[in-house]
């Protein structure tokens, strides 16, 4: 089979360590020209280091490869506008972007405990850094009328804990959705899909095994993210479904949520209405307190409460 990917230029952001690297790795061994994104920072989001991007530029090239290093901060609008230029400026275009990078800030103990410089750090990279990437490849891959973004969200997004974080990665999901939406009705051929990956790699949690298994028999989630959450693989089971993401066989694959981790690769359902109670007119108070616990409490686990 003729390489899929081959001449195509992407933007991997935090593509210097973790998933990121990988992903950048596998892009360049199947032709692609990669702007390699990644301020270097820390887990938290402090600091600076250049090295990591640098050192996977190096691999690919000495792979044969073609690439180039950015050192920019998604969560500043203008910087990740600098990110998407030094693709169209070294490459000539952008047809992938992939939004890898992210922070876990610093976590505190309980949520009502949270600073709001950590709560804006967070939401400033995980959030803002994808609006504000996808916002400048979009002025690109509009203008071409094809392209393909991959935004990374989290298992966090089904509401594992309340934190940044999680906010962060659901919000994520809602922006992919929304994306992919316009586009589809615009008539591009510019798809946009949101990844949920299990990979063992410095951003992930370190709850320990007794945490997940209080949010698996809760029911917040399901045996194969449980198990692999306590057991997760390394980095290099994810890039196989971002390659298949990337090309454009993948074009009727639009608006997903991916799982992806050992051996797996999947899709989550989307939010939807599952049931509901209607009437002429607006509802009284004690008309509710009659019908809804027969009807759309019926059956609701504490533990969502």
């Amino acid at each position: 089979m003729a390489d899929l990917l081959e001449g195509k230029c992407a933007v991997i952001t935090g593509g210097g360590r973790g998933m990121g690297r990988e992903i950048a790795l596998a892009m360049a061994s199947h032709g692609v020209k990669v702007v390699v994104n990644d301020l270097g920072g820390a887990v938290d989001g402090t600091g600076a280091d250049r090295a990591p991007a640098d050192e996977v530029v190096t691999g690919i090239k000495k792979a044969g490869g073609v690439a180039v290093a950015n050192y920019d901060s998604v969560a500043d609008f203008t910087s990740a506008e600098n990110i998407i230029n030094t693709c169209v400026k070294s490459f000539g275009r952008i047809d992938i972007l992939v939004n890898c990078a992210g922070i876990g800030g610093k976590r505190a103990a309980n949520f009502w405990e949270t600073s709001k410089e950590d709560w804006d750090a967070v939401i400033g990279v995980n959030l803002n850094g994808t609006f504000n990437t996808c916002r400048h490849a979009l002025t690109f891959m509009v203008k071409q009328k094809t392209g393909r973004i991959m935004n990374f969200s989290s298992p966090a997004w089904l509401g594992n804990g309340a934190s940044a974080y999680t906010a962060s990665k659901g919000a994520v999901v809602s922006l992919t959705l929304g994306i992919a939406q316009i586009m589809s009705v615009g008539g591009y051929d510019i798809t946009c899909n949101a990844i949920v990956p299990i990979a063992d790699t410095r951003m992930s949690p370190r709850r320990g095994r007794e945490n997940w298994e209080r949010l698996y028999r809760a029911g917040l989630i399901n045996r194969q993210i449980y198990e692999e959450s306590c057991d997760p693989p390394g980095p290099e089971h994810v890039p196989a479904v971002i390659l298949y993401l990337a090309t454009d066989e993948a074009a009727n694959f639009n608006g997903q949520i991916v799982g992806a981790s050992r051996g797996r690769v999947a899709i989550y359902s989307w939010p939807t209405e599952v049931k509901g109670v209607y009437k002429e007119g607006a509802w009284t108070l004690d008309e509710l307190v009659n019908i809804i616990p027969k009807t759309l409490a019926q059956d609701l686990k504490k533990a969502r409460g």
